[in-house]
């Protein structure tokens, strides 16, 4: 019988997209310690999970155990965000330019994410967290989507934080995306040109309904956007560590949100000191 799992991702194991357990060594991040603060958390932290290929070519293994390995830090960061009592969660898990990445690998990330989806129902249930996805269904595998399909149904009840899965995003498209039903809106005379504000924009982005990210981390020491929530993204802070998101653990979270607490949002106006 022909192994359901693409070329070149067994590795002399013998389940390929098995989750790892959670292990719990802790590095820490190269910020500077922010002093404890009572100012109010972020609603939503958005994440751009990078560096998954780097940290296995440094440990010379297959750059998928290094998405494996990742999927314990998603799973970590989703837990102590919850239990922080974050609002929403964002992980950017796909862009539409990483479709550009060798098909054995992009494979391999599909089954690794429709295993996630999967695996992870006990732990959205028991801490009440809503899954939604947002991002091009087009091209995505049909085994992959149901699995999303089914675990957002699962939960669709909880109560919890809102967990945002970015799979196939482009911050770009989904702009462009807006702006052709505002245009389709105009040509048909349903709306005028002057009417057009920034919330109809917001209106017809996929992340309406939603907060604007408070806060952004991103991992591996990028310092760039890379097409994630182009829009939403306008007053976000920033929180950046040179550790790799496999390394990421719930003391990489605690030390971002208290960096947040510790900076005053401006928003365009003055100091209020």
């Amino acid at each position: 019988m022909p192994s359901k799992y693409p070329a070149g991702t067994s590795d002399s194991v013998n389940n390929p997209v098995a989750i790892p357990p959670i292990k719990h060594s802790i590095r820490t991040a190269e910020q500077p310690k922010a002093e404890p603060t009572d100012s109010p958390l972020p609603q939503h932290v958005a994440i751009i999970m990078d560096g998954n290929g780097r940290w296995a070519e440094k440990r010379s293994l297959p750059r998928i155990e290094g998405h494996r390995q990742g999927v314990t830090s998603v799973r970590k960061a989703t837990e102590h965000a919850a239990r922080r009592n974050i609002k929403q969660l964002t992980l950017y898990c796909l862009s539409s330019e990483n479709w550009r990445r060798p098909k054995a690998e992009l494979d391999f990330l599909m089954l690794l994410l429709e295993q996630y989806m999967i695996e992870e129902r006990t732990l959205l249930m028991r801490e009440r967290i809503r899954p939604v996805m947002i991002g091009n269904r087009a091209g995505l595998p049909n085994s992959t989507l149901a699995a999303i399909d089914e675990t957002v149904d699962m939960c669709r009840n909880n109560t919890g934080m809102r967990l945002c899965l970015a799979v196939n995003y482009g911050g770009r498209a989904e702009i462009v995306e807006a702006t052709k039903t505002l245009a389709h809106q105009v040509a048909e005379g349903m709306l005028q040109p002057d009417e057009i504000t920034e919330k109809s924009i917001e209106d017809h982005l996929e992340t309406n309904g939603m907060p604007d990210p408070d806060l952004l981390i991103r991992t591996a020491g990028e310092m760039r956007l890379s097409n994630f929530l182009l829009w939403q993204m306008s007053y976000a802070e920033f929180w950046v560590t040179s550790d790799l998101w496999p390394d990421f653990t719930e003391k990489h979270l605690d030390q971002a949100l208290t960096a947040f607490q510790s900076r005053e949002r401006r928003f365009g106006g003055l100091s209020s000191t």
